[in-house]
């Protein structure tokens, strides 16, 4: 219980500072965003993709800087420019396609470094995640995904135990180059273990992985 107690008083206190040392940079990204590509500066409600998996399986809406057009989540599915990047995800053990024809320029660049992710502070203050924590999972993902990879389903329940968060630990280990039944066992592993030094050392971790850009997709 104290753990819980520390860890969200973190993650409120650690949200707030970072939106404020960060308001440049969200300020530029919003401004680009609106400037260069029609539609919302944030992904809209209504994308499926923003449908993620928090504690105990509960469905949130997810925050993230728009990077790909308008209705991303229909037009992989619709439109045979983007076709490939569908088969490539539902086929791959990774569910995020190398090369996604969707993503804008600017897009490219902020989810090399994750400045697309920085909204998803205001999801840390809402409660619905953490600033550390495992992925925020699809709900298709960790179905389909569970079926590529038998015998990871123990490690989806111990997952779905924590908040999903911002940043965690195979985030700082290979991010998107970690395939699915790596992934899912690191999270679980993280669930299991979890302490407020161990969040402290990925924290220490993240801003590389976010100025290197490495494994991002």
């Amino acid at each position: 219980m104290k753990y819980e107690v520390v860890k969200r008083t973190v993650d409120i206190v650690g949200s707030i500072i970072l939106l404020i040392i960060f308001s440049p940079v969200v300020i530029v990204t919003a401004i680009i965003i609106k400037l260069t590509s029609a539609g919302p500066i944030l992904v809209e409600k209504t994308n499926l993709h923003m449908k993620r998996m928090g504690k105990k399986g509960k469905i949130f809406r997810l925050y993230k800087f728009r990077s790909m057009p308008v209705k991303a989540d229909i037009l992989e599915r619709t439109h045979p420019k983007y076709r490939s990047a569908y088969i490539e995800k539902h086929n791959s053990g990774s569910y995020k396609p190398k090369n996604d024809l969707r993503i804008t320029p600017v897009g490219k660049f902020i989810r090399k470094h994750s400045i697309d992710e920085m909204p998803q502070l205001l999801n840390v203050l809402k409660g619905e995640m953490s600033i550390v924590g495992p992925r925020p999972y699809l709900p298709e993902e960790i179905k389909e995904q569970q079926k590529k990879f038998p015998g990871t389903d123990k490690y989806v329940k111990e997952t779905l135990m924590v908040k999903p968060g911002i940043t965690g630990f195979w985030q700082v280990s290979g991010r998107s180059e970690v395939n699915f039944d790596k992934r899912i066992e690191m999270d679980a592993y993280y669930a299991k273990k979890k302490s407020l030094i161990l969040d402290f050392l990925i924290l220490l971790k993240t801003p590389w992985a976010m100025l290197s850009g490495k494994g991002a997709g």
